[in-house]
């Protein structure tokens, strides 16, 4: 049988994207099938591009919608069948019709069945015609006026449809007259705009509607068989989020009813290949409605497949090859259901901000691995989601033998799921699996409205000028292969944050420059703000510095603009909860890893709070802030008289430099007297006297590139061409975080200072040299 399929189908072109594509592929391949995907300039590096045999790049972002595009790729790769997957142009009964006309093999419902059941106010006629049950309604409505004539028969409340529509759009509810005539103009036009097809229908609505579907199958020639139902109440905008197979709660009869009604229907019009046949279901009258015929593969076909064993992708292959007995082995019209399945999908959006979707870059995405656990998906660490497309990453599908037990294994699951870096849903599905009206079967397609993410978290409202998630160590040998330290900048107040909280000196916390951002808890929260003294506030009432704050649930947290030093320190008890990136949580934005996303805050990010745990301590606080700021230097690694002369040197440790503004992490540029240098030039290393030979830096090296002078930074580069007269010392680096525009900047090397008892962590006393020399000259 594989090798019939193979045979009449060598070649698959899958005309689409995301988990749906690589679902398709893997099907196709169990078959003995060559697969050939497409891809637009967006999906270079995306899942599916990698797993296919071939792969052909089709153009911009909405190429996935053009035709000519896709049936180019077929000629271009010799590709036999194509199959459209669901969405973009799955049911177009136009490009069906030009894949057949140019000798190809439309995996799916032929072109006049995607014409009759695309359109709703036709299918819903030929539902009628076959007798599958319908809530009064009207016909196609040409007017606001025809409008409340015939809703006047079916009475209020209405759903106001647009026939051409899909996937929730087009779709408003009208509770009187007034409603009617706004919601007519609105849906019609939006139905002109994203259909090109003005034709708009009402029916009755059901306040607390479930939804219900039947998957059918059809073999071409007459023959159509059930798999099952399925719930798919749980929506968001009239979009599925949560479903499950089969349905539960419905009473016996009403089950056999729908599904005899809905492969009579699709019987009646000879369907072939896979399709679901929609219904509302009003629970507190018993009653159900068709609704629509979606004429493709559904998103939530998993949960089916877990309660038959039915591969349906394999199925619509098998078909298509022109296997004709696929169907003999259910003479009852159905496919026996054993167990139950429930499937939650993952979207990249914030439920608790209106379901915002969200792009970026995934720095962790971890899946459960063990029996009875099914994921589709596409997206791996890594992954860029990019704005242009659904949101959809990836599906959990869990099994068991029975609903409570499926609900558990799904909760289960979810909790073992792990997605950072872009916000998704994941905290509204860990919710939904022990929900009361869920699990009690009082759920209906509102239920999700106003639920949001209860799960703890912290929202980004201002996120300051540049604030980034750091830790105190930073990345830890990794400089060999130019992967620099990051951390922050000021490691002591970090560090002292921390160690008041009762965080491990290394929790990760925000490093806030210049000003900081507004941050709202939604649970009770411990912080503490520390380094360059800054306007603090919680719910408006200023708060201190270097002091631990209780933070009550629903508060607005605010770090305002520093007043002297330029870094400021929020740390959380717990630390935020973020992935470790070779072996640390530090943002390095040039390289677009580590901390959130790999990049600044920006307003709606959303952090989660860890767990770190460590004794509480009383810290040494880093200090004073001010604008004149000595820093202990050790001289060299390249000084007199090889590369500056001695009055060089002289001018070095006794000048009083100015912060340039043009300064950052990589390194804090200076304005200061120019040297008058030891050579003429770099000799083969370059014109200019500062060029040597690539030599290794270090964090706080004096890098002058040129005649100008740089504190090389923890974001910083390990190597250089460029010579370093003097180096500040480990203890003194938390100083470079403070350095603002304007300051003034003066080295002091270590032989004129003395440690206290409290050592390196203390105060370090300048011993005078009256009459000396500067040192080192």
């Amino acid at each position: 049988m594989t090798g019939t399929v193979a045979e009449r189908i060598g070649a698959l072109l899958v005309a689409n994207r995301g988990e749906i594509a690589c679902r398709i592929i893997r099907s196709a391949r169990s078959l003995g099938m060559r697969t050939i995907a497409v891809f637009s300039e967006v999906d270079r590096a995306a899942a599916h591009v990698r797993q296919a045999d071939e792969a052909v790049l089709i153009g911009p972002a909405r190429s996935y919608l053009d035709p000519e595009a896709l049936l180019d790729a077929a000629r271009r790769t010799g590709a036999q069948a194509v199959h459209p997957g669901y969405g973009f142009l799955s049911e177009d009964a136009a490009f069906a019709e030009r894949v057949e006309a140019a000798g190809l093999i439309w995996v799916g419902p032929t072109p006049e069945q995607l014409r009759l059941l695309g359109a709703k106010h036709t299918a819903r006629a030929a539902a009628v015609a076959a007798g599958v049950p319908v809530f009064p309604g009207t016909g196609l409505l040409a007017s606001a006026d025809e409008a409340v004539a015939a809703v006047a028969a079916v009475g209020y409340p209405v759903m106001l449809k647009a026939t051409g529509g899909g996937g929730g759009i087009g779709m408003s509810v009208c509770r009187d007259e007034a409603e009617l005539r706004a919601g007519y103009e609105r849906v019609s036009g939006l139905a002109q705009r994203s259909f090109g097809d003005t034709g708009v229908f009402a029916e009755r609505y059901v306040e607390r509607a479930r939804h219900v579907e039947v998957q059918v199958f059809g073999d071409g020639a007459g023959t159509v068989v059930s798999l099952g139902d399925r719930d798919c109440s749980l929506q968001r905008r009239h979009q599925k989020v949560v479903e499950e197979a089969p349905a539960p709660g419905l009473p016996d009869e009403l089950r056999e009813r729908l599904h005899s009604s809905a492969r009579n229907l699709l019987a009646s019009v000879g369907y072939r290949s896979a399709g679901t046949v929609e219904f509302v279901y009003d629970a507190q009258r018993g009653e159900a409605s068709f609704l629509e015929v979606n004429a493709r593969l559904q998103v939530e076909h998993p949960v089916t497949e877990a309660v038959t064993g039915v591969d349906l992708v394999a199925w619509m292959l098998r078909l298509a090859s022109g296997e004709k007995d696929l169907l003999t082995a259910f003479p009852q019209g159905s496919v026996p259901v054993c167990g139950h399945a429930v499937e939650a999908r993952i979207y990249a959006e914030d439920p608790a901000a209106g379901f915002r979707p969200n792009a970026g870059l995934l720095t962790r995405v971890e899946f459960p691995e063990r029996p009875g656990v099914r994921v589709d998906g596409w997206v791996a660490t890594g992954t860029r989601i990019p704005t242009d497309y659904d949101p959809l990453l990836a599906k959990v599908i869990v099994s068991g033998a029975d609903r409570d037990t499926a609900l558990r294994g799904l909760g289960e699951a979810l909790r073992e799921t792990r997605f950072d870096g872009v916000e998704v849903n994941l905290g509204l599905l860990r919710t939904v699996t022990s929900l009361p009206e869920f699990t009690g079967l009082e759920h209906h397609t509102g239920t999700l409205d106003d639920l949001g993410d209860p799960e703890p978290r912290v929202t980004v409202g201002r996120p300051g000028l540049m604030t980034t998630i750091q830790d105190a160590d930073g990345r830890q040998g990794f400089w060999p292969v130019g992967v620099p330290p990051s951390g922050a900048m000021d490691d002591r107040s970090l560090r002292a944050g921390n160690r008041l909280l009762g965080n491990d000196d290394n929790a990760a916390g925000l490093e806030c420059t210049a000003n900081g951002p507004e941050l709202t808890f939604t649970h009770a929260a411990r912080i503490c703000v520390t380094g360059a003294p800054a306007p603090v506030t919680v719910d408006g009432t200023p708060v201190g510095h270097w002091t631990v704050v209780d933070v009550a649930a629903g508060s607005v947290v605010s770090v305002g603009e520093a007043s002297a030093g330029l870094r400021t320190y929020l740390t959380v008890a717990g630390g935020f909860d973020v992935p470790q990136y070779l072996g640390s949580t530090a943002t390095f934005t040039l390289g677009g890893f580590g901390g959130h996303g790999g990049r600044a805050l920006r307003p709606g990010d959303v952090l989660r709070l860890g767990r770190s745990t460590a004794p509480a301590q009383t810290p040494l606080r880093p200090g004073p802030f001010t604008s004149h700021w000595k820093l202990i230097v050790t001289v060299g690694p390249h000084g007199a008289p090889e590369f500056f002369t001695r009055d060089d040197m002289r001018q070095i440790l006794s000048s009083r430099y100015e912060v340039h503004f043009n300064s950052a992490r990589t390194g804090v540029r200076l304005i200061g007297p120019k040297p008058q240098w030891a050579r003429r030039d770099g000799g083969e290393a370059g014109l200019h006297p500062s060029n040597i030979h690539d030599n290794a830096y270090s964090v706080g090296a004096l890098d002058f590139t040129g005649d100008t002078p740089i504190l090389l930074g923890p974001d910083g580069p390990s190597l250089g061409g460029f010579v370093c007269p003097v180096t500040v010392i480990r203890s003194e680096r938390w100083k470079l975080g403070q350095l603002r525009p304007g300051d003034t900047v003066s080295f002091v090397t270590r032989t004129e200072v003395l440690p206290t008892a409290a050592g390196e962590d203390g105060v370090l006393q300048r011993l005078p040299p009256p009459g000396a020399p500067p040192p080192g000259t």
